[in-house]
């Protein structure tokens, strides 16, 4: 055989991906509308469908077409077997956990949520995580092959455990969300930084340009950033990339400061907690207030400083500010009009993204990995729905 030309294994497997990546996203296609919309004859779709059938990855839906007298031969819908399978899509936050249950088709089916304490400790949140995965999992009857975990505290790029850094406001030592969640998905636990999930998802919502370059500024009740480059989020070696809190900057009074003392200078922390009280503050910056003009310049000067290093270090194309008061338009204004004072000014905007944009990033991967672990198991020659 011809070294250079694909095996007819190789050629079955890529016309079965293709059939089911068409069901992914139309949810039910007769024989004939998947050889439309692949590209592929009719005889090779209809062995494709006879092959994920007897995998029990394809079903007929029991749904045909109209047809007969005349109008042609009924066709038979096919979707994809009703137990193939879901991901589940976490987030822990400060407000709570939220788990979502997320279909191959791209469709939420569960969603339970959870509140947690202040100050967060692990236990809790440990109870909290594994009362709000359970439902998800049976409301949606569904079987998990994979999760994916938003986490607002940094994580370790090795162990995907939660780190605790000096002065964080959230969790009060480390958490193993992976493990927490193991005896729920019967595949891998994929767990990163809430503000890397929030930029991810800026970056596939953008509709007008493609976002490859990007900082992603996070202000709320804690402080962060993500690095994309070249598309990428940059993590580092430790998965600590981003860590702004204890950058130097300018603070009350032309004093320097790591950012995050800024607030308590100013009297915008949470009572005994280094965390942003977010009402406070956006009450004392917008307000009507006489002092609301100066403390809009003090966030602007001390947040535009840590945006100095950031914007020297990583040659961003554009600085994107999001969370619950930096993107306020009287916060963002004072913000961009001291960073276009920068040595190296660049673009500031707010963020487009602002409803649960973690978790949405971390629900947009979790499908796609979904995706991607169905049409691995037809590559491998294992394509068997996973357990119930």
């Amino acid at each position: 055989m011809d070294p250079a030309k694909p095996s007819l294994e190789l050629l079955r497997s890529l016309t079965d991906e293709h059939v089911l990546r068409a069901l992914m996203q139309q949810r039910r296609l007769t024989r004939a509308e998947l050889a439309a919309e692949t590209g592929i004859s009719k005889p090779t779709v209809g062995e494709s469908v006879r092959r994920l059938a007897e995998a029990g990855l394809v079903a007929d839906t029991g749904q045909r077409t109209a047809g007969g007298r005349g109008r042609g031969r009924v066709g038979s819908y096919y979707a994809l077997a009703g137990d193939i399978g879901a991901a589940l899509a976490v987030s822990i936050a400060p407000e709570g956990i939220v788990a979502e249950c997320v279909d191959a088709y791209g469709g939420t089916v569960g969603r339970a949520q959870e509140k947690v304490g202040r100050p967060a400790r692990p236990r809790q949140v440990t109870a909290a995580l594994q009362a709000a995965a359970a439902p998800g999992l049976r409301g949606a009857g569904l079987a998990l092959r994979l999760a994916v975990v938003s986490a607002a505290d940094p994580v370790d790029r090795a162990t995907g455990r939660l780190v605790h850094l000096p002065g964080a406001p959230f969790l009060l030592g480390e958490l193993d969300p992976a493990g927490i969640l193991a005896p729920y998905v019967d595949g891998p636990v994929t767990v990163d930084n809430d503000v890397n999930w929030a930029a991810r998802a800026e970056r596939d919502h953008a509709r007008t340009a493609v976002l490859d370059d990007f900082a992603y500024v996070f202000l709320g009740e804690g402080l962060g950033c993500a690095i994309i480059s070249d598309g990428q989020v940059r993590r580092g070696h430790n998965g600590l990339a981003g860590e702004v809190a204890h950058l130097p900057t300018a603070g009350p009074h032309g004093r320097a400061m790591p950012l995050t003392e800024v607030f308590s200078e100013l009297g915008l922390r949470r009572p005994g907690s280094t965390a942003v009280d977010v009402g406070r503050l956006l009450t004392a910056a917008t307000g009507p207030e006489p002092g609301a003009a100066a403390t809009r310049r003090a966030l602007g000067q001390a947040v535009s400083g840590a945006l100095a290093a950031i914007v020297a270090l990583t040659d961003p194309e554009l600085v994107i500010i999001g969370g619950s008061w930096g993107s306020h338009p009287a916060v963002l204004g004072a913000i961009t009009a001291d960073t276009a004072r920068l040595p190296w000014p660049v673009p500031v905007r707010g963020a487009e993204l602002t409803e649960e944009p973690s978790l949405a990033g971390a629900r947009l991967d979790a499908l796609s990995r979904l995706r991607s672990d169905i049409v691995a198991a037809v590559r491998a020659g294992k394509a068997t729905p996973v357990r119930d």
